[in-house]
């Protein structure tokens, strides 16, 4: 079971999705009683995970990793890739507690096509795990935006009175971004062949690769900069940072409860985890210059602030609590552009305790409504 404890904790929802396909729609108590099981599976399973990791602790590099690269379409080079280290396994088990959580706090709030959305759920939670885990970028790329869709249609369908309004918005935001990320990882794809000779997805590869662009005369600081702005765009929006969160309260507001537990507590850490994971190891030297810094410190400053000053006259209690997100991340992006190692520690920290507290405040106001 350890060497694919992995794969084992990112399909467990993907199985209980399946299973529910073949349960009749009118058997509501059922499907509540499938997907409830299979998403506390999801839970148990990534239990072990703990003693395992805290005994391979100080062990350099990722851990459990799984497949090798160039081994699922050899002929582009992805590879089905997984692997964690400290960042993605706190991740990682924040999102098996809260996606159980979610879902146990759906049984009587979902009275409509209950089934399609405890299916959708699951497939979330799939996508979001795979996220995490991933270490090949075409399999990273496709849970980022397999992910999307579930979320789209958990706001679309079972949300508020503008609940299209705020599906769509969330959808083409989020689009924008991804598409931004496709067209940088595709140059970093084909300059690394053009260093190694290889095709490859490996982002272990990148790492190796991705920091000369900024010290190659063919390309220099300027490409970088522009390989590194397409990424900040992917991975802002989804954080959200000050000026583009404003897809956030109107997703928060029109999503059922347990769909701003899960928007909240983990989808909002997929841009920060992509900072930390991508951002800065592949452009270290554009993250580094003065310029560049200073204005990443200085909009998570101004999220810190505006976040806080707008939540202060929300008369809607999840807007509240969408605005009071937009300024904690603030701190999370704040430790992560300080450049030091306790500034990223304290920022993974904080992900942590938004994820839980968030998620907790989201309960409490969909009980109250």
């Amino acid at each position: 079971m350890q060497s694919h404890i992995l794969s084992i904790i990112l399909f467990t929802p993907l199985l209980g999705a399946l299973l529910l396909i073949f349960i009749p729609h009118e058997k509501k108590d059922a499907i509540r009683w499938v997907a409830n099981i299979f998403a506390l599976a999801g839970l148990l399973v990534s239990v072990p995970l703990v003693p395992w990791f805290w005994d391979q602790r100080f062990q350099p590099g990722f851990k459990f990793i799984e497949g090798s690269p160039n081994n699922w379409i050899p002929s582009i080079g992805a590879g089905y890739v997984l692997g964690i280290d400290g960042i993605s396994f706190l991740l990682i088990m924040l999102t098996t507690l809260l996606g159980w959580v979610s879902i146990l706090s759906s049984w009587s709030a979902i009275e409509n096509r209950v089934k399609e959305y405890y299916i959708w759920f699951l497939v979330l939670q799939t996508g979001m795990l795979g996220v995490f885990m991933a270490l090949d970028f075409f399999l990273f790329f496709m849970f980022w935006e397999a992910m999307l869709v579930p979320m789209y249609l958990l706001i679309g369908i079972w949300g508020g009175p503008r609940k299209l309004y705020a599906a769509i918005k969330f959808f083409l935001y989020t689009l924008l971004g991804s598409v931004l990320m496709l067209l940088s990882v595709l140059f970093l794809y084909f300059y690394n062949f053009r260093q190694t000779g290889i095709y490859t997805f490996s982002i272990q590869a990148f790492y190796q690769t991705a920091p000369r662009i900024f010290h190659d005369p063919a390309y220099g600081p300027t490409i970088a900069i522009f390989l590194f702005l397409a990424f900040f765009a992917a991975f802002a929006i989804k954080v959200p940072m000050f000026p583009f969160h404003t897809w956030l309260p109107d997703a928060h507001v029109e999503a059922p409860t347990a769909g701003s537990v899960i928007l909240a507590g983990v989808l909002l850490k997929m841009g920060t985890y992509g900072f930390i994971r991508f951002a800065l190891p592949f452009f270290p030297d554009v993250v580094m210059h003065p310029k560049v810094r200073g204005w990443m410190i200085f909009l998570s400053i101004v999220g810190i602030l505006y976040g806080a000053l707008v939540s202060l006259m929300q008369k809607d209690m999840k807007k509240l609590v969408a605005y009071s997100s937009v300024s904690h991340l603030g701190f999370c992006t704040l430790g992560i552009f300080a450049l030091t190692p306790l500034g990223l520690s304290g920022s993974v920290l904080q992900q942590i305790n938004h994820g839980i507290s968030t998620g907790a405040l989201f309960l409490i106001v969909g009980i109250l409504y």
